[in-house]
């Protein structure tokens, strides 16, 4: 790997690293310090010695594979096995002793904790954005950049309190175009809640949005769910109302798991859940708007 490729790894696992780990038992899961230069699992490390740990909420569950040791779990790694995808966007991932391992490398922690798949778990986030407009429907500038400022529906999620692209998981045997109209109906629209007329219409009307999205982003999460055997991956799509004719008519209402949902500036100043600050700059970069 060259060394800007290095750079950009590290700077991809850094939450996975530095926070302790989430559960809902209150009981503090606590990493092993990871320095930088023994991320890599090509770097011989005999001291290292995580604890491991498996949530026992994501035990037995549909959206969960079994312990990694049950005789009767033999997946198959690295390709589509049923109708679950266990490639990895990163390319062909190790097994060390049954066990998967983080492309990116070392986590500090093993097992695979709250995830629901030993090795790649797939997301999918849609970037939904439209230009900030004054009353009379002018485009807005930033003063200092001089560029047009772009603004994006953006979720707090109710598990972190963070805000977050109203994205998630790939359903078993489900594509990433399905999952990101999904995912933003409810989330973003409480779509769940709609009844049998309101989803029809709804559906109709941004059917031929969803189908013109923009792939800004395919690969490793920076999540702070991560393991050394189970790591999160998403696809991210720009989904654009460039006139703003489209998106003003929706209703945002949270549904699903989020707490609230609001159109939201971009700047540089933006602090989101996870790598979604990462996207969103990739969305500014395409769009060349202010950041």
């Amino acid at each position: 790997m060259n060394s800007g490729g290095l750079i950009r790894s590290l700077l991809s696992h850094i939450k996975c690293r530095n926070i302790d780990y989430p559960n809902k038992n209150g009981k503090k899961i606590e990493r092993f310090p990871v320095p930088d230069d023994k991320v890599s699992w090509n770097t011989e490390w005999i001291e290292y010695s995580p604890q491991e740990y498996t949530a026992i909420h994501a035990k037995g569950k549909s959206w969960s594979d079994p312990d990694i040791n049950d005789p009767n779990f033999n997946p198959s790694w690295n390709k589509l096995d049923g109708n679950i995808n266990r490639c990895s966007h990163m390319g062909e991932y190790n097994i060390l002793n049954g066990y998967p391992l983080n492309p990116i490398g070392r986590t500090g922690l093993k097992g695979r904790g709250i995830l629901g798949r030993w090795g790649p778990n797939h997301a999918a986030d849609p970037i939904v954005t439209k230009w900030k407009r004054d009353k009379n429907n002018s485009i807005i500038y930033d003063d200092e950049s001089k560029k047009p400022i772009l603004q994006f529906i953006a979720i707090k999620r109710k598990d972190c309190n963070e805000w977050a692209i109203p994205g998630g998981m790939v359903d078993p045997g489900e594509i990433v175009s399905q999952t990101l109209k999904r995912e933003f109906f409810e989330e973003a629209l409480n779509f769940i809640e709609m009844n049998d007329n309101e989803k029809v219409n709804i559906t109709n009307y941004l059917n031929k949005f969803f189908s013109k999205g923009t792939e800004v982003y395919r690969g490793y999460v920076d999540d702070i769910r991560n393991t050394d055997n189970s790591w999160m991956e998403t696809v991210a799509q720009n989904f654009h109302d460039e006139d703003g004719s489209l998106l003003e008519k929706l209703c945002l209402k949270a549904g699903d798991d989020a707490k609230d949902v609001v159109w939201t500036d971009i700047s540089k100043n933006l602090q989101l859940y996870a790598s979604h600050s990462d996207f969103i700059k990739l969305v500014v970069e395409k769009h060349n708007s202010h950041w």
